[in-house]
């Protein structure tokens, strides 16, 4: 039993989807899985286990920011042997050619975090995703009749949310940063120490450029697609 999670062994499934909000953790669960069971709200931080299409899934929150979803996947990946994480999140996008509610499967994730500068000894290291499951979610939104546009691209994972200095996105954009979050580089880097696999994609919730945002009742329960995409690949 892990210090954070606290669930007995079996109970989380290979398959796990992570989400950010506990919330959003518990409608994917309710909305999408079969005999859906709970078996943690430590700390308020929801995981479930059911199943969809056959396949024994789990969704497992895990709160905002790098340091709270590395204490959940390093519990994930080496007290319960989880073997694919597919981060379901939100996200704001950074330019124009990205809009509302379009859905953006991270290929790559660029960060600001001192975390990889500690963990690499001030050297830069680049997280990416998991080839296979990166072909098998654009595979899956291919297959998918979906109403928001898909991207293949690289996402920023901020330690900030509230930034001082947005001028500092600005070098990220010019090469090829789509959009900004705060959790999928800190997940790569931590799939590719385990020798897991880990996938991010992220919906549009809120667009830095126009100013247009959700509210949180649709970013926890209305972005369905995205979740499609994650089973389908998870599982393929």
């Amino acid at each position: 039993m892990s210090t954070h999670i606290a669930a007995e062994p079996g109970q989380i499934a290979p398959i796990v989807l992570f989400p950010g909000d506990p919330l959003r953790a518990k409608w994917i669960a309710e909305t999408f899985l079969e005999d859906a069971e709970l078996y943690s709200e430590t700390r308020g931080m929801l995981g479930f286990t059911g199943t969809w299409q056959g396949h024994r899934i789990s969704v497992q929150g895990s709160g905002m920011g790098q340091p709270s979803m590395a204490i959940y996947a390093n519990e994930l990946f080496d007290e319960y042997d989880v073997q694919t994480v597919v981060r379901v999140g939100s996200c704001g996008a950074l330019t124009e050619k990205v809009g509302m509610r379009d859905i953006i499967i991270a290929n790559g994730a660029c960060t600001d975090s001192g975390i990889n500068r500690v963990r690499f000894h001030g050297q830069d290291y680049a997280p990416v995703a998991d080839f296979s499951l990166l072909r098998a979610a654009v595979e899956a939104s291919e297959s998918l009749s979906l109403s928001s546009a898909v991207h293949v691209g690289l996402l920023f994972s901020s330690d900030q949310f509230y930034s001082t200095r947005p001028e500092l996105t600005e070098p990220l954009v010019r090469h090829g940063a789509l959009a900004v979050e705060m959790e999928t580089s800190g997940l790569y880097t931590l799939a590719a120490y385990y020798g897991r696999r880990a996938l991010g994609i992220c919906t549009v919730s809120d667009h830095l450029i126009t100013g247009e945002q959700t509210t949180a009742q649709e970013r926890e329960q209305t972005f369905g697609e995205m979740i499609e995409i994650a089973l389908r690949a998870a599982t393929a």
